[in-house]
């Protein structure tokens, strides 16, 4: 069984696919899928399903909902399957198990990727980093579980994994400026700061990557506008490494110049 979550849910088996038209059966699959052999507790499904206001009726329904999973599953495993709709979603002690094979989700694809990119960066392989984290970052097809309407629960594992998706992106930009990509940055940069308005350490490459292609007062200018932001919505002024970086800038210190293998990250370079 193969399945999707960084993007629209997708979990195809041997004769089709097995994900659910209606609304909480598809949030209790995603929630089983994320958590791929391991065991969710029956409370944490209901929690998903109805937040604090569980209904007294709540655990005969999701044994309802956890029937359906299994005859869409059982359909989908195709005639004289080696393990039964049971076995593969099974019940537990207090929960539910989906069994899936390694490499069967692709949330665990990427994680397995962003490893070897934070070991290939860590033992200065930039070029290795920079390649294996596009890799990790080409499994995402869009927002994970897009067209999954999403619970307390969904909606905390969300948030974890684009926090991780962005964390994974700066470090591959990280290593591609390393390796004086910096020209070929710029445009990425520019864009991601327009998505990422308060973003702190994607504006610090930007400003690097503009400072590096001979456009100082470009740099200066973001910097600027950030600053501008920060003040204007939350009240407060840049971190105090951002403001290093600025006054590096300014005087054109030879620290910014040539990037150099295994280098700290921008923001880093300038810590108290």
């Amino acid at each position: 069984m193969e399945i999707q979550v960084l993007g629209p849910l997708s979990a195809q088996a041997t004769a089709g696919s097995i994900v659910p038209s209606a609304g909480k059966p598809r949030q209790i699959l995603a929630l089983l899928a994320l958590h791929a052999n391991q065991v969710v507790p029956a409370h944490t499904l209901m929690e998903e399903l109805w937040d604090a206001d569980i209904p007294r009726s709540g655990l005969t329904t999701l044994q309802t909902y956890i029937l359906h999973l299994r005859r869409l599953l059982g359909s989908a495993l195709g005639p004289d399957p080696v393990f039964g709709a049971k076995d593969v979603l099974a019940t537990r002690h207090g929960g539910y198990l989906l069994h899936v094979q390694p490499g069967g989700v692709d949330v665990h694809e990427y994680d397995r990727l962003a490893e070897l990119g934070r070991d290939a960066a860590d033992a200065c392989d930039d070029e290795s980093a920079a390649l294996i984290y596009r890799e990790a970052l080409a499994v995402w097809r869009g927002p994970a579980l897009v067209d999954v309407k999403v619970g307390p629960v969904l909606e905390i594992e969300l948030a974890r994994l684009e926090e991780s998706r962005l964390r994974v992106l700066e470090r591959r930009i990280e290593a591609d400026l390393r390796l004086g990509r910096h020209a070929d940055l710029v445009a990425e940069l520019t864009s991601l700061i327009v998505r990422h308005p308060l973003h702190e350490g994607l504006h610090a490459q930007c400003m690097a990557a503009l400072y590096r292609s001979g456009r100082q007062w470009h740099a200066l200018e973001v910097y600027h506008s950030l600053r501008g932001r920060l003040v204007e919505e939350l009240g407060l002024e840049p971190s105090q490494r951002l403001r290093k970086l600025h006054q590096a800038i300014l005087a054109a210190d030879p620290v910014l110049d040539v990037p150099v293998i295994g280098q700290q990250p921008i923001l880093d370079l300038f810590a108290a």
